[in-house]
């Protein structure tokens, strides 16, 4: 079980990275969808916020991370995340497959929940990795259907997500 210090880093961290997919499905959305995106992407932010004052204020609270351990296995997925985002990313992009490069780092971000899971032993973020590779792997579908990038799809379902696994982290906090 993590600790409430982490459930507050969650609302902080999931709800930037709310924001951050929010934006990136504003690249080519239907034009109706805009103003639903920007009230996610704002909505992200202020837990954002929210969250990262909160941690400030509980910084020396006990955290999962505190066992030097499981921070090392954080700094290797988290690490590894970003590295093999780039290398993919940069491939696709030298290879002229642009709009596959969303669905590459929706995959990878994915994929490193299911390792943060064990260091947080937290279950729920087994159900977050989950999520994401849905919404991943039907995002080509869904854009093709939708006539729109599959950053928007990405940006919309990973947003969604990120942003309740964020509001998820506030109410645990609470809860404890």
């Amino acid at each position: 079980m993590a600790y409430p210090r982490d459930y507050l880093m969650y609302t902080a961290i999931f709800g930037f990275f709310s924001f951050c997919w929010f934006g990136w499905a504003q690249e080519a959305p239907k034009e109706r969808w805009r103003w639903s995106l920007g009230i996610g992407s704002a909505v992200g932010l202020i837990l954002g916020i929210l969250g990262s004052i909160l941690s400030y204020l509980h910084w020396h609270d006990a955290s999962a991370l505190s066992d030097k351990g499981d921070f090392k296995w954080y700094l290797i997925f988290s690490i590894s995340e970003i590295v093999l985002a780039i290398v993919g990313a940069i491939l696709l992009l030298s290879i002229q497959k642009n709009n596959w490069v969303s669905a590459w780092v929706s995959f990878i971000v994915a994929i490193h929940f299911i390792g943060l899971a064990f260091v947080f032993d937290d279950k729920s973020l087994f159900l977050l990795a989950g999520l994401m590779l849905i919404v991943t792997i039907s995002s080509i579908p869904l854009s093709t259907h939708f006539k729109v990038a599959p950053s928007a799809i990405l940006g919309i379902g990973n947003g969604a997500c990120l942003l309740l696994f964020s509001l998820l982290g506030l109410i645990r906090f609470w809860q404890i």
